[in-house]
């Protein structure tokens, strides 16, 4: 795998902050939610890539989107084990694995063993972390 340095957005709180929204800035730099079915891409069902909002690395394509019934985008798998990063979250009292763009380290979301075959995973996103690019 190449140097993932070479790749990395890397800016100070300042920069991330005059660069995202308020409701950006607190989910993916500050490991905020946004509430169940608000986000703009929960029941979204266009064809192309969602990518991190903060810096644009390509994270999951939609045709790995499946409808959860969580009120999240969710996805069975990422682009590649290169798109994202996990690790494990004990916030809120419980233990959970949190998922982090490989990009910036922005927080993205969660993910979860109850996930479709073949994978078995299901990667709960906020729709405030992913910025939708087209087919």
């Amino acid at each position: 795998m190449a140097d993932e340095r070479a790749n990395r957005v890397e800016k100070t709180d300042e920069e991330w902050r005059a660069g995202l929204t308020p409701e950006q800035y607190r989910i993916l730099r500050q490991k905020g939610t946004e509430r169940a079915f608000t986000g703009k891409y929960w029941n979204h069902h266009a064809q192309g890539v969602y990518a991190c909002a903060a810096c644009g690395n390509p994270l999951f394509d939609s045709q790995a989107k499946f409808d959860s019934g969580t009120g999240w985008p969710s996805f069975a798998t990422p682009v590649s084990e290169a798109s994202v990063r996990a690790r494990e979250d004990a916030s809120l009292y419980m233990a959970r694995t949190e998922v982090l763009c490989r990009g910036c380290d922005s927080h993205l979301g969660h993910v979860f063993d109850d996930g479709p075959e073949p994978t078995g995973l299901r990667y709960c996103m906020n729709s405030a972390a992913l910025d939708f690019r087209p087919r």
